[in-house]
């Protein structure tokens, strides 16, 4: 009986410990979200400004050109 005891507290442990693991590791997943969500969010407002001096550009150019 002890030594099953002693086998579920191992597992328990090993459990315990995965849980951790899984929690750190979620964790960094999250910030790599947030930043990746924010790099996104920048390219896109560069590539609204860019789209927008462009047809600027545009508009200066004469037709015939």
């Amino acid at each position: 009986m002890n030594s099953e005891l002693e086998a579920l507290e191992a597992r328990i442990d090993q459990v315990v410990a995965l849980v951790h693991q899984l929690r750190a590791e979620n964790e960094v997943l999250k910030n790599q979200m947030v930043a990746a969500e924010a790099e996104r969010l920048h390219l896109r407002q560069t590539m609204t400004a860019a789209r927008e001096r462009l047809e600027v550009l545009m508009d200066k150019v004469p037709e015939d050109a």
